[in-house]
């Protein structure tokens, strides 16, 4: 494997999809095969030794790439302190994957002193690569724009409110819901925040969102959309967070859209639970 020696954001974000589509062929074999599902957080926070297993593999992959660099992923925690970290999520939309939904994917993101330069985000089952460095963002190499309908004509892609959320907001979480079901044409439960992010960043989508997030759900996808041309508006303590990977609550929304209703819901509910602002 080829040793990258230099921080080129390209050629971080060639490794990231390297190591994604490694770690793929054993998930695929996997998918919709009988497997044990353990619990996280709550019953509807799973997780399997798959998972596990492709964390393993991709973190070989980007550290034999980048020696020394540090690997944050959500099944094994921080590796160390370097210049250097990738953000893994080996299987985003865990739910789905154990019950046999097509929508999960691998997200990988490339942080370099503190900043997100290249995200990965490989969808298996539909053969989809999303990815941006320091350029446009790409789907399986071709360049994508996102765009946006203003909300009252705008698909909304959200696993909101889930158990966690309704624990975490109470009836703030319904009221919001309510908003979002009167000015929304359609919204939908998906159970991959990271896909979403890539389906909003290629223009399939007009917008998404989510409570209580962790650097893995959204550091790639929040860099592709960026590239894309979107906007990603995350929270901490309803204080707006200075990098993605670092914000609790978000609203993600392609080009030309308004969504300010929405941005304004999610930050006051924000500023209701977050233990601290940042």
């Amino acid at each position: 494997m080829t040793t990258h020696t230099s921080y080129d954001p390209n050629a971080l974000c060639d490794l990231a999809e390297i190591a994604a589509r490694t770690a793929a062929p054993a998930l695929l074999t996997a998918f919709r095969s009988e497997m044990s599902v353990a619990f996280k957080r709550d019953a509807h926070d799973v997780v399997t030794v798959h998972d596990k297993a492709a964390e393993r593999v991709i973190s070989t992959v980007l550290q034999r790439g980048v020696p020394g660099s540090e690997v944050l992923g959500e099944e094994t925690g921080s590796s160390g302190d370097a210049r250097l970290r990738w953000i893994v999520d080996p299987i985003d939309g865990t739910a789905n994957f154990a019950r046999g939904l097509a929508y999960w994917c691998i997200s990988i993101a490339a942080e370099l002193d503190g900043e997100v330069v290249a995200g990965a985000i490989l969808d298996p089952v539909a053969g989809n690569m999303f990815a941006a460095a320091d350029g446009g963002a790409t789907l399986n190499g071709t360049p994508i724009r996102s765009a946006s309908a203003a909300d009252g004509r705008a698909t909304l892609l959200t696993s909101f409110p889930t158990q966690h959320d309704v624990d975490l907001l109470g009836d703030g979480a319904f009221e919001l819901l309510a908003q979002i079901t009167r000015s929304y044409q359609h919204h939908h439960s998906t159970g991959s925040g990271a896909l979403n992010l890539a389906h909003v960043a290629a223009g399939w989508s007009d917008a998404t969102m989510g409570f209580d997030t962790h650097p893995w759900d959204v550091a790639a996808g929040a860099h592709i959309l960026s590239r894309a041309g979107g906007t990603y508006t995350g929270f901490r303590g309803g204080v707006p967070a200075n990098r993605p990977q670092h914000s609790l609550d978000y609203v993600a929304t392609g080009a030309g859209g308004d969504h300010r209703a929405l941005i304004d819901g999610v930050r006051d509910l924000s500023a209701r639970w977050a233990p601290e602002a940042e």
